[in-house]
Formats: structure tokens, sequence, C-alpha cells
């Protein structure tokens, strides 16, 4: 197929994609733009994820687009509600047309004498390819792997004559009435999955190696009355504000008075909790609140099913699985039809695609990332990664702010390319990229750049810091212009 030339590629139709392609298209309408989505339908995240439940683990007030603000009165949303929001979204301002579906970014190269990116583009599943050239390559792909989950060493799991199931590929038509369900993990998605299965089951099961903190919280906004009283563009802006600077505030409490939240959530819990299931082992991790990502449940969905007679958790670590059930280490034997390894995502950044720079690979875990957006030595290039202490958008939303500020720059300046550099001599101290310590993001220290320890190479962790830096903050320090 014939090459195609544009200014911007957008690689993504999630979140991060359809937020960039919104604030490309309004603040640079002159720029010729495309979305690049590997899927055959819109959504990411939300479009690939199919498993019972499936929610969102932060209120949608503050997940939302800043532009098409979530105006329905539940906080916290399941996942068709998500994607239908992405699809009106998208289909409302014209978004829509600016997508081409099954077309996957295989690599990516930088020409330094045309300054363009070559972007090899696989289409329909490798049946046809294209060669795409680009001006600026957005990435809003996330960085989570969708074809392989984060493996996991269960021993003898291969020896399980049930049906072992991984969340990221739930099958479509299986029944789980009756069954017995063990499910191995403590994050998120297993907090999401107990309380549903339930409903069916015979007995659901949650196995933890380690416990997480569980909080309750309301599925519906209480501030109805805000509603009610203004307009509906002032009610909705006030009340996603108000959920941003709860999450604030609340991350903030839990970082500067770790002993004190603890025992807040733990008196929480207890309050929650049936006789037979204990607060320790099961629900006091050896972390503070806040160092790993925290656990909503929805109107305590979670513990009212424990309160039920077929819904437990158990803290301990897997002797061995056998042909019909799980052997523990402290020596119980759990019987099961199924088992769900809910053990984590694996991470990916890019989408898996090749980087390069006249021919030369870019090992993007040894480099350092400038403000959370741009990646050290990859001209006309930007990240557009979420939050793990916040809703996912707020973070997005920061990087493209910024991004476009930079664009801006560069046609102030006449330039056409801008790269991130660490001087030649630069004391820079690595550090994660995200502030928390889960298993997923330790695990993927090999994929993702470095954050450091000073000026506009610190990883990005506050909103409302971020985006005021990126709308007001100096963009010349750590960048090269040419």
């Amino acid at each position: 197929m014939g090459d195609l030339e544009v200014d911007v590629v957008i690689v993504g139709a999630g979140v991060s994609g359809i937020n960039a392609a919104h604030r490309i298209q309004t603040q640079f309408p002159n720029l010729s733009h495309i979305i690049l989505e590997a899927r055959d339908a819109i959504g990411g995240t939300w479009d690939l994820f199919k498993y019972p439940g499936i929610r969102s683990d932060s209120d949608l007030y503050t997940f939302g687009f800043p532009w098409r603000l979530w105006s329905s009165e539940k906080a916290i949303a399941d996942g068709p509600a998500i994607k239908k929001y992405l699809i009106e979204s998208a289909n409302e301002f014209g978004i829509d047309k600016k997508i081409s579906y099954g077309h996957k970014l295989v690599s990516a190269d930088w020409s330094s004498k045309e300054k363009l990116w070559s972007l090899d583009v696989q289409i329909g599943g490798g049946e046809k390819s294209k060669i795409v050239k680009a001006g600026f390559v957005l990435y809003g792909s996330g960085y989570y792997d969708y074809e392989e989950p984060l493996e996991a060493i269960i021993p003898g799991l291969e020896n399980f004559k049930g049906t072992v199931i991984h969340p990221q590929f739930w099958p479509e038509n299986i029944d789980y009435s009756d069954k017995k369900i063990i499910i191995i993990g403590s994050g998120a998605t297993a907090v999401t999955l107990l309380p549903v299965l339930a409903q069916k089951a015979a007995s659901v099961t949650m196995l933890q190696r380690s416990p997480t903190y569980i909080l309750s919280a309301p599925a519906t906004d209480s501030g109805s009355w805000i509603r009610n009283l203004l307009p509906a563009f002032i009610a909705h802006r006030l009340v996603s504000w108000k959920f941003m600077w709860m999450m604030f505030f609340y991350f903030q409490f839990c970082r500067a008075f770790p002993a004190l939240a603890t025992r807040q959530i733990k008196e929480a819990t207890e309050r929650e909790l049936p006789s037979h299931v204990k607060q320790d082992p099961n629900f006091k991790p050896k972390y503070n609140p806040w160092e790993q990502r925290l656990c909503v449940c929805p109107d305590g969905d979670f513990y009212r099913a424990l309160r039920e007679d077929n819904g437990d958790v158990i803290t301990d670590t897997i002797q061995e699985v056998t042909e019909t059930g799980i052997l523990t280490s402290s020596g119980k034997f759990l019987d099961a039809d199924i088992v769900i390894t809910a053990t984590g995502l694996k991470m990916k950044i890019a989408g898996g695609a090749q980087i390069s720079v006249d021919g030369q690979t870019t090992r993007i875990s040894d480099k350092f990332i400038w403000k959370g957006t741009m990646v050290q030595d990859i001209p006309n290039a930007a990240f557009l990664l979420g939050y793990t202490n916040a809703s996912w958008t707020l973070g997005a939303e920061a990087s493209i702010q910024l991004m476009c500020r930079v664009m801006r720059g560069m046609i102030k300046k006449g330039a056409v390319a801008v790269v991130a550099r660490v001087r030649p001599g630069e004391d820079l101290q690595a550090r994660s990229m995200m502030n928390l310590s889960s298993t997923y993001i330790k695990a993927g220290g090999g994929v993702l750049p470095k954050a450091g320890d000073k000026g506009p190479w610190l990883a990005k962790s506050n909103y409302f810091r971020d985006v005021w830096n990126a709308k007001f903050g100096d963009i010349s320090d750590g960048l090269e212009f040419s």
C-alpha cells in the first residue's frame, strides 16, 4: 500500500488516545492527525477486559474527560458503561472518524535527516502493512500487555483437571453457576470478581499470598443537590473538582500520617467483616496505605459477599495445585471446579512497538523520562501515561497539555524537532517513574523508562502540580529544539 504522511500520529484509541485527539484537533486545527488502533473497536482496556463485574477502580468524575464530563450520579461505573461513554465522546467530537482500526504499530524509526518518523503499521492481523510518515507520535497505548498476562509461578497448576481462567482472557460462555471457585490474587480484579461470582457460584474463595487495603465507597455521588441547584455544566465541574480534591487530600493524608491512616482503615474493615473472617492477617498488609494502590469496593459489595455463606478470604501460600483443588502451605485443602489466576498484568510500553532513532534501536528502560512524558533521546514523541495514585485520565491530561505547549513552542521557534536530553556530566539518580511498590510495577522495571531525582526528570505524581507545570512551568530545561 502507498505511504501516508500526517503531522501527528496517535497510537491507541483508549482513554489517553481519545483525549489526545481532542486536544490536538482543538488546539492545532491546521495539523493533520490519525489514530492507529490495533484492535477492531474503540476503548482500549475497556474493550479488552470482559470478566464479570469489570468496573473502574476510581471515580468516573475524575476518570471522565475534562471536555465532556461524566454526568451520571453513578460514581463507580461498570466496564460497558465506560466503553459507551468513550464511544459517545469520540462520536460527538468527530474523533471516531480519525481512527484506523486493525492498524498495529510494529516499529517506529526517527530520521534525523528527514525530521520524520517512519512507522511500520501492520493491518488486519498482518495480512497487509503500510508505512506512515509522521512529524510527531503520541503514544496513548498505556503500559499493559494486551496479549500476555503477568506470568505467575503456581506449583502444579498444570495438574488441575477443572477450568483455569485468567481474567484478561475471560471465556464468553463459561457457566460458573453452583461451581466452587478459587481466585488467586488480592488486587482490584480479585476484589471485583468475588462479589459478582458469589451471586451464582456455590463458593468463592480469594486465596491471597499477601493482603491489600480494601475500602468501601459509595457507588453513587451524594452531591445530587448540586445538580438540582446549579446549571449542568457548572454542577458537573464542581462535582469533578470535589472528587479530585478528596482523592488528593486522602492520598496526602495516608502518606503524611501512615499509622493514623492504617488504624482508620483497620477500624472500618473490622466493622464490615463477618466473624469467620479476621482482619489479621487477611486485611493487614505489610505496607502502609498508598505505598501500593488501595482497592475500592462500591457500597461495600466485597464485604457483603463475605458475610454470605459462600464467600471467603484465605491468606496463605500455595504448596501445590492438585487435580481437584489447591493445597496451601499451612495444610488446608481447598476444593475447586474453577481456578482464576488474577495475578496481575504484564507491562509493555508503546504497545510493544520497537522504537529506533536513525536505525539504532532504543532501549526505553535505560532512558530517563522528562516530566513523565518525553523519553530521553527520542525526538518528537510523547508517552501519555496516567497516574497510579489517582484517576488515569488526570495523568494523561497533564501530559497532553504539556505536549501541546511544547508543540506551540516549536511552532513559535520555527523548530521541527524537539528532544529531551540529560546534560553531559549531570548527576541524575534513577528512580521509579511510579510511586508505588506493587508487584506488577516491580516486574515492569525492565520495561518502563526511569524517573530522576531532580528537576524536570522527577516522576509525575500530583495532578495539580503537573497540570500547572504543563501550562506555566519551564519547558526549556532538559529539552533541545532544532
